[in-house]
C-alpha cells in the first residue's frame, strides 16, 4: 500500500513528526504550504491563524506534487489553531478526493483544543473515524521518548 504524508508545518513540529513517521512506514511526504505566509511571531501570528482557521478559509496553496491515483493511504499533519484544522489543509481536502483512502492524521498543540480540531477533520472527510489519529503536545519540546512511544503506535495502525 503506497502511502502520503500531505503536511503545514509552521514552527517545525509537524514536519517533524512527519520525518520520523516517513522513516518508520517509508512514506511520500508532501509538504503544502500557502502562497501567501501567515505571520509566524508575535500577536498577529495568533490574531491571523486563529481567525482564518476559525473562518474556515481556504488559502491557495504553493504548487504542491500530488497524484492522488498513486496512494491507497493518505496521512494528514497540522498544528491545532483555535481549536480547528488549519487552513491549508482544508484547501488540500478541498482540492482532492480522499473519499476512497485510508486517511489518517495526527496533530500538534500547545494550547489545546486538539479533539475538537480532529472532530472537525472527520466531519470535513464525512467519516465517523479514521484509521488512526494522534495528538502530540509540541514534539520539539516535550519529552522525546514519549512523542516517539505515540508516532511508533500510529505508524503501528497504519501497518495492518
Amino acid at each position: 500500500m503506497k502511502k502520503a504524508l500531505v503536511y503545514y508545518s509552521m514552527s517545525g513540529n509537524c514536519q517533524y513528526v512527519a520525518e520520523r513517521i516517513s522513516e518508520i512506514l517509508d512514506c511520500d511526504l508532501i509538504r503544502i504550504e500557502p502562497e501567501k505566509a501567515y505571520p509566524d511571531k508575535g500577536a498577529r501570528k495568533f490574531y491571523w491563524g486563529g481567525k482564518s482557521a476559525v473562518m474556515g478559509e481556504k488559502p491557495k496553496l504553493k504548487k504542491y506534487e500530488f497524484n492522488q491515483d498513486e496512494y491507497d493511504c493518505v496521512i494528514l499533519g497540522f498544528p491545532v489553531w483555535a481549536s480547528n484544522v488549519v487552513p491549508p489543509i482544508r484547501t488540500f481536502i478541498n482540492e482532492n478526493d480522499l473519499s476512497n483512502k485510508k486517511v489518517a492524521a495526527y496533530a500538534c498543540y500547545s494550547g489545546g483544543g486538539a479533539d475538537k480540531a480532529m472532530t472537525k477533520l472527520r466531519k470535513m472527510l464525512n467519516r465517523d473515524e479514521l484509521s488512526a489519529e494522534m495528538v502530540l503536545i509540541d514534539p520539539l519540546r516535550h519529552d522525546e521518548k514519549e512523542s516517539m512511544e505515540k508516532i511508533v503506535k500510529f505508524c503501528a495502525l497504519l501497518e495492518k
